[in-house]
């Protein structure tokens, strides 16, 4: 029955907008804005035939809306399915004394299952590819390598390492998972492969165990087994152990960690490692809306060190992070500084330099696609060169916002344009269906609306002058871009009772009278009102709850 609903993204709110009321709304508020609304389309009230049988269309839309949201059970199955769910078949069969929880509770096991099906055709590919690149006779250049060649010569950047790996996931079952993992190796002129085979089976709800087997050609062939376990509800231990094979005999390997949760936001790791590299390390992460810090120390052999690194996250669009790190150790000292941002729906590029010693002066790029990682590390100077620390942070930050001006924004507001017409061109009926209905709406509200007028005009209440519903252009850099409104005088005035007009937290497309013009698009609802013979505006956006009128509001005689 899940499947019945497909992927697509299901509307609730229609039923909610017609009646202008709020999804937590009473079954008494929900009879009250019903009542409303019978007035005004019931058919009887209307003598020319035209306006009799539009007042008919619109008063069975009313009454279809109220009669789901009134009734306890298919109100919860709209609220979860929307109205495709009140068409499928096999309702009628539940029992009536289920209550909302319980029809959620059954929504969410479908979902448990459809989620089942579709983790059986993911395959969840991941990718990696590292191309090194050996830049240093940019600034290490030695002048005698260069006398007998004319004009000093070109300086010479070569590639000197480049890695593959990709590895590609199999469901067996819900629990089994078989992953196939592959890579390839070279540096300067030399390299080598390997492939592993790892079966994964989810034990309880609670841990999971893996084994897996390789083999390769700079290394013999390779057995290791891993699991995981929560032991508490704040603390989980890793444990990873493993037997490589070759012509020297074989080589153990034990790795376990055990982590903890420190308060909500921070996580506290302590990490033993013993056989080729054995080493204890413990790290602190911090990680928030708006920050990410690790501080970490090693003891090992052979690196032992001290590291600590910031990130600071910008609530913007393009999710914007710079970050910073020191690391500091027996092998030397290296500073990094970087930063990353979102350049597509899919897409993250960063961009970050490591300055050091002994290591001197390297720009790392990375570029993240979906599940595919693009490397390329760049060693600039083997010395600590201003000139080089210097471009190595121009240079990519320079080329970046000359690329996002000319190709990024231009080729993604394109793009936007292009789906936006194409949803248009999808929705052009409906949408035409709905402008009809919106216009039949108005006519059958002017007697109401005159007499609304009347009656407030009366005790100097509140009057709406001008109202409009849509996209506004209020942006000078968007003058190319053309507004799409509508006025929505009369259907405002038609929800006026009491000198008050309150429109709750839903797309103001599903009112009475309304219609979307412009599909899609941020849309705004402008008001211009009178209310104690005073004048007052306000703009608000389109999900945004309004309530007038208010002090607020009010334009000054001054301005």
């Amino acid at each position: 029955m899940a499947a019945a609903f497909g992927d697509e993204e299901i509307d609730n709110d229609d039923y909610y907008s017609l009646l202008n009321a709020r999804r937590e709304a009473t079954q008494e508020e929900l009879k009250a804005s019903y009542r409303r609304l019978c007035m005004l389309y019931h058919p009887d009230k209307h003598r020319d035939p035209e306006l009799k049988r539009q007042a008919e269309q619109l008063f069975n839309l009313v009454h279809q809306a109220y009669e789901v949201l009134s009734d306890p059970q298919s109100r919860a199955i709209y609220d979860i399915y929307g109205k495709r769910g009140l068409d499928v078949e096999g309702w009628e069969v539940v029992e009536r004394k289920r209550t909302p929880a319980e029809i959620r509770e059954e929504f969410e096991r479908l979902q448990r299952e459809r989620e089942e099906r579709r983790l059986q055709q993911r395959t969840n590919p991941k990718g990696t590819i590292s191309v090194g690149v050996d830049a240093t006779d940019l600034f290490d250049r030695y002048e005698e390598d260069y006398e007998d060649m004319p004009a000093g010569g070109m300086p010479h950047i070569e590639i000197n390492r480049m890695h593959i790996s990709q590895s590609i996931e199999a469901p067996l079952t819900t629990s089994d998972t078989a992953i196939l993992s592959g890579s390839l190796s070279t540096h300067n002129g030399t390299g080598g492969g390997s492939i592993t085979l790892a079966m994964r089976r989810v034990t309880s709800a609670k841990g999971w165990g893996e084994v897996e087997i390789g083999a390769g050609d700079s290394h013999g062939p390779v057995f290791g087994m891993k699991i995981f376990r929560n032991l508490t509800q704040r603390c989980f231990l890793t444990a990873q152990c493993g037997l490589q094979f070759s012509s020297r005999g074989v080589r153990p390997g034990v790795t376990t960690v055990l982590a903890r949760h420190l308060d909500k936001n921070t996580m506290g790791y302590l990490q033993w490692r013993w056989g080729m590299q054995s080493s204890m390390n413990t790290s602190v992460v911090r990680d928030t809306k708006t920050s990410h810090f690790t501080l970490a120390m090693q003891l090992g052999i052979p690196h032992t060190f001290m590291m600590m690194s910031y990130q600071y996250k910008f609530q913007d669009e393009d999710q914007t992070k710079l970050k910073g790190s020191v690391k500091s150790g027996f092998f030397g000292t290296v500073v990094e500084y970087g930063a990353e941002t979102k350049i597509s729906r899919h897409s993250v590029l960063g961009a970050t330099v490591s300055v050091g010693v002994p290591q001197g002066v390297s720009l790392k790029i990375k570029l993240n696609r979906a599940s595919q990682t693009y490397f390329f590390p760049v060693h600039l100077s083997d010395q600590l060169l201003p000139s080089a620390v210097f471009y190595a942070t121009v240079g990519p930050l320079l080329f970046y916002l000359a690329v996002q001006r000319l190709v990024i924004r231009p080729y993604l507001r394109a793009q936007k344009e292009q789906e936006l017409e194409k949803q248009r061109d999808s929705s052009s009926s409906e949408t035409a269906r709905k402008k009809q209905e919106a216009e039949s709406a108005i006519l059958l509200m002017q007697e109401s609306v005159r007499r609304i007028i009347e009656a407030e005009e009366s005790k100097l209440g509140l009057i709406i002058l001008n109202a409009w519903y849509g996209k506004f252009v209020t942006d000078s850099s968007l003058k190319h871009e053309r507004a799409r409104v509508i006025d929505v005088t009369v259907p405002l005035q038609c929800l006026v009772k009491d000198s008050k007009l309150i429109l709750t937290e839903t797309t103001k497309a599903g009112l009475p009278g309304f219609y979307d013009p412009c599909m899609g698009e941020e849309k705004s609802l402008k008001v211009l009102y009178q209310f104690r013979g005073v004048m007052h505006q306000v703009l608000s956006r389109d999900t945004e709850a309004l309530r007038i009128p208010k002090q607020s509001h009010r334009i000054d005689a001054d301005t």
